[in-house]
């Protein structure tokens, strides 16, 4: 079973940026998610919203698929 949440290592590496710009990325979208009335987790993000705001899918995406 895939974890729920994505960290900052895995953004950093999935997104080929450094950690610390993917921990502003992971500290915005969890802005995101708590004005929408959500509960997050510092330094975590759902795998499933991230999925949604940088690829337009809530699913995963295969790079090696090019898709």
């Amino acid at each position: 079973m895939d974890n729920k949440f994505i960290r900052a290592e895995e953004v950093a590496k999935e997104l080929d940026v450094s950690k610390p710009y993917a921990y502003k990325l992971i500290r915005q979208l969890n802005e995101e998610l708590k004005s929408k009335g959500f509960i997050t987790i510092s330094g975590r993000v759902n795998r499933q919203y991230f999925n949604e705001r940088f690829y337009g899918t809530g699913k995963e995406v295969n790079k090696d698929a090019g898709i």
